[in-house]
C-alpha cells in the first residue's frame, strides 16, 4: 500500500460536527481543496445517523461552523457574498457572517462590519450570541468605512503600553472582540461588551439553554506579567455584568454551563514563579459562588466539553496514556467513567448532542471520522470520508525506562512490507507541554514518511501530558535539556535495538520544542546521521525578547536573560553548537512570531560557519506551521530528500 503527499493534501479533511435538535442528522464541516489545489475551503455535509452523507453547503464559498438553531434550522459561518447565489469566490478579504439554512437557499442574518469571528445558538431559545471584532472609539454605522480607511490609507500605528504584542503570526491589532447579542434571527444588535479592548481575545465562553445568561472569561496582566482572566456573568436581556470568580495570577477557561444554568464548570490554572502551574476541575454555584472541586486525585488535566443532560456529571476531554480520552465526572463523588476506549483513538471537537455527545475521532493511521456515543459509553463511528492506512505500518504501544527510572511511552510505526531493518526518524512532539497520542495529525503525519520506506518513533519524554503532573513537571524550570533529553535517548536506545530497525541509520527530528530538542541533540550527540529541525528554538535570550510572550517563556525557565544569564542559557542549543557534527536541515516560516525566523537564521550561519553539512528550507509566507497545500507538498517533499540522502530508505 503506497501514500503520497499528494494523497495527504487531497484528502477531505473532517473539522467539526453539530448534530439537529431533533436527533435525526448531523451538520459535519469538511475542509477540500479548490480547483486549483492552492488552499482549501470548508463545505458542509448532512450525514444521517447511519453514516449516509452527502454535501449541503459547498462551493467556492467557505462554510464553517456548524450550529443548529432552536427550531431546528442549522446556521453557519460564511464568507458568501450577500448579493450571490454561493456560485461565485468571494473577495479574500470578504467578511464571515451568520447565515441560516432553513429550506432551499441560507440567509444572511448578521452584518458586522468588520464579520464575525464565532457564534452560538441558545440551545432552547431564539436567542444568537456572536464574537465580533470592532473598532473603538468609532460608531457602530461607521466601523466599516473606518475599517476601510485605515486599511488604505493609514494610519497603521500599533501603540502599546503592556504585552503581549505579537500573537503567533500577527500583531496585536486595534479592533477588539466584542460579544454582541441578536434574536434568533438576527433582529434586536445589542453590544453586551461596549468597552471591550484586549481581554477577550484569547477568551472562552458559553451561552445558557435558555438564552438568558452568557459566561465569558475576560484577562488582564498578572503581577507575574502573564494573563490572569476572571470570568464574567451577563444578564444577555439586561446587559448586567458580574464578576463571579477572580483570583490573582489564576486564569479561568473552558466555562460550560450545565443544563439549568445555575452552576459552571470550569478550569482553573493557578501560576507559580516555584512550580509547574496548576490545573483544577471545578463547578462554580452562581448563586453563592461556592466551588466544588472535581477529581482532585485524578492525575490527569482534563477540559470541560459539557455536562449530561441530568445535570449530574460534567464531561471532560483529555491526555491518558497515549490517547486523548472523553470522561464522565460525577459532581457529588468526583468519580470519572470513562466514555470512549483507546480502540476508538483520540477524540476531539465534542459537542452535545439530544442522546449523548458527538465529536471527531482519529488515530495514527486512521483520518479524522464523526463517532457519536451515547450517556453510557457506547461509542460508534458514522462516516467515511477519510481514510484507513492500517495495511502500510503496524502501529506499537511500547515503553521504555528513562531518566531516574521513569516509564516513558513510545509509539512504533514499521512499514509493514518491509524486508530488511529500516531507517527510522526519531520524531520528537512540540510543546513540551503536549503529546504525541493515537492520532492522525495533519501537519506532522507519519505515514507519509512510513510510505517512503522509514520506520518512524514518537517519542513521549518528561513533558509530555497524559502521564501525571510529576512526568509534566520534569522540563519546568530551565530542565529542558535534562530528562527529556535523556528520555528521548532511551527510546533511541529501544527503537535501535528493535531488529526491524536499523541503528546506525537514524534521523532525529521535530518542530517547536521538538525542534529544540533536535537542536540540542545536535550540539550533545553524533548518534544521529542527520538532523531536520523546524520552527526551533537555538539561543535562549536572543529567542527571549522577541517572542511573542516573553513573561510565559521567563515563568517556565525560572529566571531570565538579564539577571542570570549563566543559569539561562544552560540548556540553550548555541552553547553546544561548535560540538554539531550532523548534517542538518532547518526549517522556517518567515511569519512566525512565537519561535521568530532568527532562530533557524542564526542556526543556519552557525552550522555552515562551523563546517557542518546544512540546508536552510524557508517559507516567506507561512507561520508556525506550514498550511498552505503547495507548500505541505514542498515540505514533505524536501523534507523527505534530505533524509533519503542521508539514511537511505529500505526495500518494500
Amino acid at each position: 500500500m503506497s501514500f503520497s503527499v499528494g494523497e495527504l493534501v487531497a484528502m477531505k479533511r473532517v473539522t467539526s460536527v453539530a448534530a439537529s435538535p431533533d436527533g435525526t442528522w448531523l451538520a459535519v464541516a469538511v475542509q477540500q481543496l479548490d480547483e486549483a489545489g492552492a488552499k482549501y475551503i470548508s463545505s458542509i455535509w448532512r450525514v444521517e445517523r447511519d453514516g449516509a452523507a452527502r454535501p449541503l453547503l459547498d462551493g467556492p464559498c467557505s462554510y464553517t461552523q456548524p450550529c443548529f438553531r432552536s427550531d431546528g434550522a442549522l446556521g453557519v459561518r460564511s464568507n458568501r457574498p450577500a448579493d450571490g447565489d454561493g456560485t461565485t469566490a468571494p473577495d479574500d478579504d470578504a467578511r464571515h457572517q451568520v447565515w441560516v439554512l432553513q429550506g432551499a437557499a441560507p440567509q444572511m442574518i448578521t452584518d458586522e462590519p468588520l464579520g464575525v469571528q464565532a457564534f452560538r445558538f441558545a440551545r432552547d431559545a431564539h436567542r444568537l450570541v456572536v464574537v465580533a471584532p470592532v473598532l473603538p472609539g468609532i460608531g457602530h454605522e461607521e466601523q466599516r468605512a473606518a475599517d476601510e480607511d485605515r486599511k488604505g490609507h493609514g494610519p497603521s500605528a500599533l501603540h502599546y503600553t503592556h504585552g503581549p504584542v505579537r500573537h503567533w503570526d500577527h500583531w496585536v491589532g486595534v479592533a477588539a472582540p466584542h460579544f454582541v447579542a441578536y434574536d434568533g434571527a438576527g433582529g434586536g444588535r445589542r453590544d453586551l461588551t461596549p468597552t471591550a479592548d484586549r481581554e477577550h481575545r484569547e477568551g472562552s465562553w458559553d451561552l445558557s439553554r435558555d438564552g438568558q445568561t452568557l459566561v465569558i472569561t475576560a484577562a488582564r496582566p498578572s503581577e507575574l506579567r502573564v494573563d490572569e482572566a476572571r470570568l464574567v456573568c451577563i444578564d444577555v436581556d439586561s446587559g448586567e455584568h458580574r464578576t463571579v470568580f477572580e483570583r490573582p495570577c489564576e486564569v479561568v477557561s473552558e466555562p460550560k454551563l450545565s443544563p439549568d444554568g445555575t452552576r459552571v464548570a470550569m478550569t482553573r490554572l493557578v501560576w507559580s514563579r516555584d512550580a509547574l502551574y496548576q490545573v483544577r476541575r471545578v463547578v462554580l454555584d452562581l448563586s453563592d459562588g461556592s466551588q466544588t472541586e472535581l477529581a482532585s486525585d485524578w492525575d490527569r488535566w482534563a477540559d470541560a466539553v459539557g455536562w449530561s443532560e441530568d445535570g449530574t456529571a460534567v464531561v471532560v476531554c483529555g491526555d491518558d496514556d497515549g490517547v486523548k480520552r472523553l470522561f464522565a465526572i460525577d459532581v457529588a463523588t468526583s468519580e470519572v467513567r470513562s466514555l470512549t476506549q483507546p480502540a476508538l483513538g483520540s477524540v476531539g471537537q465534542v459537542q452535545p448532542s439530544p442522546d449523548g455527545w458527538v465529536g471527531i475521532c482519529h488515530g495514527v493511521q486512521r483520518a479524522p471520522e464523526v463517532f457519536v456515543v451515547g450517556p453510557e459509553g457506547d461509542a460508534r463511528v458514522v462516516t467515511e470520508m477519510g481514510s484507513s492506512l492500517y495495511e502500510l505500518a503496524t502501529l506499537e504501544n511500547l515503553s521504555t525506562t528513562g531518566a531516574d527510572g521513569s516509564r516513558v511511552q513510545y509509539w512504533l510505526l514499521v512499514p509493514r512490507h518491509a524486508t530488511g531493518p529500516c531507517p527510522a526518524l526519531i520524531w520528537i512532539h512540540g510543546g513540551p507541554i503536549s503529546a504525541w497520542n493515537d492520532q492522525w495529525h495533519w501537519r506532522w503525519n507519519p505515514n507519509v514518511a512510513l510510505a517512503a520506506g522509514f520506520a518512524v518513533a514518537l517519542p513521549n519524554p518528561r513533558g509530555s501530558t497524559g502521564f501525571g503532573r510529576a512526568f509534566i513537571e520534569g522540563i519546568w524550570g530551565n530542565r529542558y535539556g535534562e530528562a527529556c533529553f535523556r528520555d528521548v535517548m532511551a527510546v533511541t536506545d529501544a527503537v535501535a535495538a528493535d531488529p526491524r530497525v536499523d541503528g546506525s541509520r537514524l534521523c532525529a527530528m521535530g518542530g517547536s520544542f521538538g525542534g529544540y530538542m533536535a537542536n540540542w541533540i545536535g550540539g550533545n550527540t553524533d548518534r544521529f546521521a542527520c538532523i531536520v529541525t523546524h520552527a526551533s528554538l537555538y539561543d535562549f535570550p536572543r529567542f527571549y525578547g522577541v517572542t511573542d510572550h516573553p513573561p510565559f517563556w521567563s515563568l517556565k525557565m525560572g529566571c531570565d536573560p538579564y539577571r542570570d544569564r549563566q543559569a539561562f542559557n544552560r540548556y540553550s542549543p548555541h552553547t553546544r553548537v561548535t560540538h554539531w557534527t550532523s548534517p542538518t536541515l532547518v526549517i522556517h516560516g518567515e511569519k512566525d512570531y512565537r519561535v521568530p525566523i532568527g532562530e533557524g537564521l542564526a542556526l543556519f550561519e552557525a552550522l555552515q560557519a562551523n563546517g557542518v553539512s546544512s540546508e536552510l528550507l524557508v517559507f516567506p509566507d507561512e507561520n508556525h506551521w506550514i498550511l498552505k497545500p503547495r507548500n505541505i507538498t514542498a515540505w514533505y517533499g524536501i523534507v523527505l530528500d534530505f533524509v533519503g540522502r542521508h539514511l537511505g530508505t529500505s526495500s518494500t
